[in-house]
């Protein structure tokens, strides 16, 4: 006898995960979860716990302070879902998922290895984006203005030191900005004034990645873009990040209260229209799918850098996408029902991997 499909489409939101932001990835979850469209989806929430594996929690378990609450709980109030079950409770999963294994092709890759749709961007594209500096030479190579970077892996860190040190003045001076490679949310971001100081940004930033990168300090204002669609994406209204201190913190960007965000940025209207431009460039440039946020500078010199593509941006309640969404007249709801829409056009066209 064959199985009669619900009326809604079932959507399973994956929240937590196995990396540093994992606990942001709980507030954009949840905020997914409860602001989608009941008229339309059936929302089903599942966690990844720091193992990798997959659970269908009770909606108690979302009110949860902490993803390490969560997890002691599972064995007694959730359901564990084998990976080769989950095509029988969803019909497509959105990523509330942040950073390394969520972010990065990790989970976008076993999704397409079980033939399970899910929102956003492909394996490649995600990978692009999580990691900046492939990131940036794609972009580069694209005619998109990107931020002078020296990449340092930790083997060469351990051996030529010296080596880089010279090449980090000679070619990106002080002051600069150390950071890991495939990390998000400022993690082990910091401004330096010293190449002492580039030492200890190195050896913070190779904690959490294998590769270092040291850009160019740029003065100006900090702006970030979101962007939907798939093979026409349409960028929505720019906002300026005002940061509390000197480098965008974690609290800034997802802490209600915290950080400073302007929709539209306090710019004029043609440097709007142009940060929008290269958002859209940097979108398609990079294979983005669905929606995306592109973190930029304006340096004030007729330049917009891009900084780094966000291919599963915060979906937090205070998040800067949604304040973009609603000065372009779309709600929160709204917006996660045309990102769920565009991701299935997108895997209903694809040929092999999206």
């Amino acid at each position: 006898m064959e199985k009669i499909k619900p009326e809604k489409m079932r959507v399973g939101i994956i929240m937590g995960g196995m990396s540093s932001e994992k606990e942001v990835s709980l507030e954009s979850g949840r905020n997914i979860f409860s602001k989608v469209d009941r008229k339309k989806y059936l929302p089903i929430p599942v966690f990844m716990d720091s193992n990798g594996f997959f659970w269908e929690i009770p909606v108690k378990m979302l009110m949860r302070n902490s993803t390490g609450d969560i997890e002691s709980d599972l064995e007694n109030e959730a359901k564990g879902i084998p990976y080769e079950k989950l095509k029988t409770l969803v019909d497509i999963i959105y990523p509330g998922l942040h950073g390394k294994y969520g972010e990065d092709g990790c989970i976008q890759g076993l999704l397409e290895l079980l033939n399970v749709p899910y929102v956003g961007s492909g394996v490649l594209a995600s990978a692009l984006g999580m990691d900046k500096y492939a990131s940036r030479k794609v972009l580069a190579m694209s005619g998109i203005d990107v931020p002078r970077t020296v990449a340092v892996s930790a083997g060469r860190w351990k051996s030529g030191r010296e080596d880089i040190l010279k090449e980090i003045e000679n070619e990106i001076g002080l002051p600069c900005v150390v950071k890991p490679a495939r990390e998000g949310c400022s993690t082990a971001v910091r401004k330096v004034l010293s190449l002492e100081d580039v030492c200890d940004g190195v050896t913070d930033a190779l904690a959490w990645d294998n590769v270092a990168l040291v850009e160019e300090f740029i003065a100006g204002m900090e702006v970030t873009c979101g962007v939907i669609g798939n093979d026409s994406p349409v960028a929505l209204v720019p906002s300026e990040t005002i940061p509390t201190k000197g480098v965008l913190s974690l609290e800034d960007k997802f802490l209600y209260g915290q950080g400073e965000n302007k929709t539209p940025a306090r710019l004029p209207e043609d440097v709007l229209k142009a940060i929008q431009d290269v958002a859209v460039r940097a979108f398609l440039a990079l294979g983005l799918k669905a929606y995306a946020r592109i973190d930029m500078f304006v340096p004030g010199d007729g330049r917009i850098v891009v900084l780094e593509p966000n291919s599963l941006p915060g979906m937090t309640p205070s998040t800067v996408l949604f304040h973009q969404a609603a000065a372009s007249g779309i709600t929160q709801t709204e917006l996660i029902s045309r990102i769920i829409q565009l991701s299935f056009e997108a895997h209903s066209e694809k040929k092999g991997p999206l």
